[in-house]
């Protein structure tokens, strides 16, 4: 399994990007890769999204494959996206979405957050407030899009949608629920050695 870290990327590029892999996955012309970034502000909604969208958003807004409503993404949120053969590492979409979990919670574990799910929710929270976002796609048995840890970001752009149908004042951070700086190293290091806890061996390659 490789991690490939790419930094502040642009969404669509990275889009494209999971495409891409998809699609070379389901040949087995690639092993497993776990792409981490961040992005640049941008809002995203799944396909099947009912959620109303407001008229005037900030930033731009795109309607991608995954589950889930409408959301945002902006630098400080550190973005998974893992390409996996699911049934390889014994897992199905459902089972799958409780993994992303897990490892979620074991990272903040190890930041020294203690955090967990919410019944009825998918995602993690802390404190009553939801710290990170899962919203998944599967096709041909492997898995894209992914989840998103708001690690230090700004929460501001949340307050012009219901992120997740959930009120903006749910949403919260790392840095917040700690009450210490954290940054985005130290967040993807914990969160890399949660996905080896979890989905297995994984190599490191840094950069696109």
């Amino acid at each position: 399994m490789l991690l490939r870290s790419l930094g502040l990327a642009d969404y669509e590029r990275v889009w494209a990007l999971q495409k891409d892999l998809l699609a070379r996955r389901r040949k087995n012309e690639i092993e497993d890769t776990v792409l981490l970034c961040e992005h640049p502000p941008v809002y995203t909604r799944g396909v099947s999204s009912k959620a109303p969208v407001p008229p005037s958003l900030p930033y731009p807004l795109h309607t991608v494959e995954r589950g889930g409503d409408l959301t945002y993404h902006g630098p400080g949120q550190l973005v998974g996206y893992p390409i996996l053969e699911l049934s390889a590492l014994g897992l199905r979409p459902r089972s799958y979405l409780r993994a992303l979990e897990e490892v979620l919670i074991e990272a903040a574990r190890a930041l020294g957050l203690e955090a967990g799910t919410l019944r009825g929710f998918t995602g993690v929270w802390s404190g009553g407030r939801k710290i990170a976002s899962i919203g998944v796609a599967v096709e041909g048995g492997v898995s894209y899009h992914g989840f998103a840890l708001n690690v230090c970001c700004d929460l501001t752009p949340f307050s012009a949608i219901y992120p997740c149908n959930l009120q903006p004042d749910q949403m919260s951070t790392l840095r917040l629920a700690l009450g210490r700086a954290v940054g985005l190293e130290e967040a993807q290091a914990a969160v890399a050695q949660a996905l080896r806890l979890r989905l297995g061996r994984i190599g490191e390659c840094v950069g696109p």
